[in-house]
C-alpha cells in the first residue's frame, strides 16, 4: 500500500522488507538513520525490543509499551510511535462513527464525511496488544470504556496502566471537544483512568451490551474457520449499534450476526489502511492517498 501511494504521489520513495534477527535489532536500528532512511514499520517479534534503541516516544506508544512506526527525525534521532489508535480512530471517522466528537489519538481525517453515529460508552472485547492501542484512542476521545475479557486480573492491569498514562498526559493534551458532541463535554471533566472499566468475560456480557454504543472486537477469535464467537450469541445486537471487528483477513461470524440484527458492522481493513496511512505522513510530510492505499490492499 505504501508503494502505491508514492506512486499516485509521484514520490520517488521505495517501501521494502528488511528482515532482521532478534539479536541483531539494535544494530538495524542504529543504521536506519545512516542508510538514509526516513523510518520504518516494526513488526511482531520486534514491537517491544526496538524502544531501548530510540530517543523519544509517543504517549501512545509509551502508554501501549510497543511501537510500530518508527520515524528519523532530521537530526538523526529516531521517533517510535504506534498508529494503531489513529488508524482505528481514522477508520470510525471514516465510517461515519464520531467517538465523543474527537479524533483522539490523532487529528488526521481521513475526510470531512458528516458523522451519523456518535458513541459515547464502548465495550472492547479482549486484553491484549492490540486493545491497549483502541481503549488508549477511545479513553483519550473521552468514550467510557468497558474492557472484557476472560481474565479480569488482565483487563484490570490494563485499565490501570493506560488511565495513568492518561492522566499523566492529559494536562498536554490540545485536542478540542466538539460543542455538538454535548456528552463529550460532560466526561471531559471526568478523569481518564475513571472512564476505564474491567469486567469478566462472558459474565458481563447482558448488562454491558445494554449500554455500549459501540463494541470492538481486539481478540483473535474469527481469524479462522470454526472459531466460537467472541460473544454471547444469546445477546442480541441493535439498530444504532456499531459493532467493530478488528480482524480483515476474512469475513467474521460476529459481524455477520450484527450485522443480521441491524447493526452496523465494520472489519479491521480501513484500520489497517489508515494506520499506514498515518505512517506515511509521519516519513513523508505529506497528506496520505489513503483510498489508493486502501485499494491496494484489497487487490488479491
Amino acid at each position: 500500500m505504501h508503494n502505491a501511494a508514492f506512486a499516485a504521489l509521484g514520490l520517488d520513495w521505495a517501501y521494502v522488507p528488511l528482515p532482521v534477527p532478534p539479536e541483531r535489532v539494535g544494530e538495524a536500528v542504529r543504521g536506519l538513520a545512516a542508510l538514509g532512511f526516513a523510518g520504518a514499520n516494526i513488526t511482531v517479534p520486534h514491537k517491544q525490543a526496538v524502544i531501548p534503541f530510540l530517543d523519544e516516544l509517543t504517549p501512545i506508544a509509551r502508554a501501549v509499551g510497543a511501537v510500530n512506526t518508527l520515524v528519523v527525525r532530521p537530526d538523526g534521532s529516531l521517533l517510535g510511535d504506534n498508529t494503531d489508535g489513529a488508524g482505528f480512530m481514522a477508520d470510525l471517522w471514516a465510517h461515519g462513527v464520531r467517538v465523543c466528537g474527537s479524533m483522539g489519538v490523532s487529528e488526521y481525517k481521513p475526510s470531512a464525511l458528516p458523522h451519523s453515529h456518535t458513541p459515547t460508552r464502548a465495550l472492547v472485547l479482549g486484553a491484549g496488544g492490540a486493545a491497549r492501542a483502541v481503549v488508549y484512542a477511545l479513553a483519550e476521545a473521552g468514550a467510557r470504556v468497558a474492557v472484557a475479557n476472560r481474565t479480569q486480573d488482565r483487563a484490570q492491569a490494563l485499565c490501570q496502566a493506560l488511565g495513568a498514562a492518561l492522566e499523566a498526559t492529559a494536562e498536554t493534551q490540545s485536542a478540542q471537544r466538539d460543542s455538538e458532541c454535548l456528552s463529550d463535554l460532560r466526561v471531559s471533566a471526568v478523569r481518564p483512568s475513571s472512564r476505564l472499566s474491567a469486567h469478566p468475560f462472558p459474565d458481563a456480557l447482558p448488562e454491558l451490551a445494554a449500554e455500549a454504543e459501540l463494541i470492538v472486537n481486539t481478540t483473535s477469535l474469527g481469524l479462522h474457520e470454526g472459531d466460537p464467537l467472541p460473544w454471547d450469541a444469546a445477546l442480541p445486537f441493535r439498530p444504532g449499534q456499531v459493532v467493530y471487528d478488528l480482524i480483515y483477513n476474512r469475513p467474521t461470524a460476529l459481524l455477520a450476526l450484527a450485522r443480521s440484527q441491524g447493526a452496523t458492522a465494520i472489519d479491521g481493513l480501513g484500520m489497517l489502511a489508515h494506520q499506514g496511512a498515518r505512517a506515511f505522513e509521519l516519513w513523508t510530510g505529506v497528506a496520505a492517498p489513503a483510498e489508493v492505499m486502501l485499494e491496494a490492499i484489497r487487490e488479491p
